[in-house]
């Protein structure tokens, strides 16, 4: 028995597929560049003895990582819920 969702039982799924791509393009590049700066951040203020800055700049580069797991973790996850269904 074959269960799959069924994408085209909504008008503009398309539309909504790939505004949800972009979205999460957005959001990994934010991310990306959060975590570049945030590094930075950390850096400098280390090595200048600032240590209140380097636990922000610390904290920065975790929510960052955070954020990208979460995003990829989103999509991979759907993907094997889809997977699953087809199995059942």
């Amino acid at each position: 028995m074959d269960v799959f969702p069924n994408f085209d039982g909504i008008g503009g799924i398309g539309d909504l597929r790939a505004v949800i791509g972009a979205l999460l393009t957005f959001v990994l590049i934010t991310a990306v560049l959060m975590l570049i700066v945030s590094a930075i951040i950390w850096a400098v203020a280390a090595a200048n003895g600032n240590y209140s800055a380097a636990g922000k700049g610390r904290t920065g580069v975790l929510v960052a990582l955070g954020t990208a797991v979460l995003a990829g973790a989103g999509v991979a996850w759907m993907n094997w819920l889809i997977e699953l269904g087809q199995q059942l």
